[in-house]
């Protein structure tokens, strides 16, 4: 932030005058989070030329650290030379990260770009299915060896862990490639030189599957509150490690995207601030031509009850309250149940549980309103009204509520994205019923 607020002026002004070598100065001692928000801040011309000033280390840093639609300009303005170098620095996650961001035209000639071990590499972590584990896995890791002892290790560790994406914990594998265990380097720091590894072994880690899905990835890390974990495959062969600096980016984009469709908006794939005109305007119109055909049974269920209507016009006072009432109860409760779903809080074994929670908390909200609104009617008209808005009151409460909470699971049982079960969609629906139930209960009322 400072960067970006106090000195943005200095350095345009000093790559204006001509004054490039006081800018790499300046820049070569500067954290890379700050000159990345740096370059993000600057017009296009000036961003090419500042990151061609940065020393090498700091460029692929910095470049890893830039949003995707950043890294596909930079891409654009460099010599082929400058390409390999940049893509050659990254991780082989940030690398993947990347080129999935890319058309499949662009992403082939960049491969064309790597050596044959980084091409392959690239092409494995690719192969994976998009929004799985595998495509996270990064290939910087360190094992040690059981039968070494912790000096053995230890020398290990400063000879090869210079391009470990992680020092805080080694691996402990097989003859076979498999992975028996995890050892943390402050053990191995903290014990006698003369130690076996093995001694140091409990037997207890926490991996994941390659294709596994990375919202769970999001609740393995949460759990067991570790800075990496390993990846391996259905043999229980090591295959790389995942860092929590790239869960963290998937935990940010799976919150965006819930919120995204709760407010009935189809998820963003820039950020909101790069968002064009048009791409706003076709994520946005979809759901509300949807939205607005749902509401037409609102109107053919007021068709319905005509007659009543006329009878006694009263009834039209209460009903955006009504409606209103059921449409927020349900909102509410989709909102708590999505977001549970989505940290792991709830699973298919609480359901039943919380159905039946639910129809009580709903049961006595139902009851709270409608003697509030009891009061209400009986004042504009009379005890009959007042019993046919508080009996309906009641009802699309409760009624509102459980759609709010039986939507989500169904949708989750169906391996579908709960967070479809968007606010503005159960409020529509609660709508729809709160109509019936409300003048069917005023008509039976009124009947008697």
């Amino acid at each position: 932030m400072i960067l970006r607020h106090l000195l943005l002026p200095d350095i345009l002004d000093l790559v204006e005058s001509g004054r490039l070598n006081d800018v790499r100065e300046f820049l070569a001692v500067q954290p890379a989070p700050e000159i990345t928000e740096l370059l993000t801040a600057l017009e296009d011309k000036d961003r090419v030329l500042l990151f061609r000033l940065l020393p090498r280390h700091l460029a692929d840093e910095v470049f890893s650290l830039l949003e995707p639609p950043f890294q596909n300009l930079l891409l654009k303005n460099m010599a082929q030379e400058e390409v390999r170098q940049v893509l050659s620095g990254l991780s082989p996650d940030d690398r993947t990260a990347l080129f999935e961001e890319l058309p499949a035209r662009v992403t082939k000639g960049l491969l064309g770009l790597l050596d044959d071990r980084d091409r392959k590499q690239t092409l494995t972590l690719l192969s994976y299915p998009e929004g799985s584990v595998g495509r996270l896995m990064t290939d910087r890791y360190v094992t040690v060896e059981p039968t070494w002892t912790a000096a053995q290790a230890l020398e290990h560790l400063r000879r090869v862990g210079t391009d470990s994406e992680t020092m805080t914990m080694t691996y402990i594998v097989d003859g076979k490639g498999r992975l028996t265990d995890d050892l943390r380097l402050r053990k191995i720091i903290l014990a006698p030189a003369e130690t076996r590894i093995a001694d140091l072994l409990d037997g207890h880690y926490a991996s994941l599957r390659s294709y596994q899905d990375r919202e769970e990835a999001i609740q393995v890390f949460r759990k067991y509150d570790l800075y990496a974990l390993p990846v391996v495959d259905a043999d229980g062969i090591l295959l790389g490690i995942v860092t929590v600096d790239d869960i963290l980016d998937v935990a940010e984009e799976e919150a965006t995207e819930d919120f995204h469709k709760l407010a009935t908006v189809s998820p963003l794939q820039v950020s909101f601030k790069d968002a064009s005109l048009g791409l706003l305007f076709r994520k946005r119109i979809v759901w509300l031509l949807g939205l607005v055909v749902v509401n037409i049974f609102t109107g053919t269920g007021i068709a319905m009850f005509e007659d009543t209507i006329q009878a006694v016009v009263a009834l039209v006072i209460f009903l955006p309250l009504l409606i209103g009432s059921g449409g927020n109860a349900g909102s509410q409760a989709s909102t708590l149940v999505v977001r549970a779903i989505a940290t792991g809080d709830i699973g298919s074994g609480d359901w039943w549980r919380l159905f039946f929670r639910e129809i009580g908390v709903s049961a006595a909200m139902g009851l709270a309103m409608a003697i509030a609104v009891f009061c209400i009617a009986w004042f504009r008209g009379g005890a009959l009204l007042a019993l046919a808005v508080a009996l309906s009151m009641f009802a699309v409460v409760v009624v509102g509520s459980l759609l709010g909470t039986v939507l989500p699971m169904v949708l989750n049982k169906l391996k579908l994205d709960p967070a479809t079960a968007s606010a503005p969609v159960i409020a529509s629906m609660a709508d729809i019923f709160g109509i019936l139930i409300y003048f069917s209960i005023a008509t039976a009322v009124l009947r008697l």
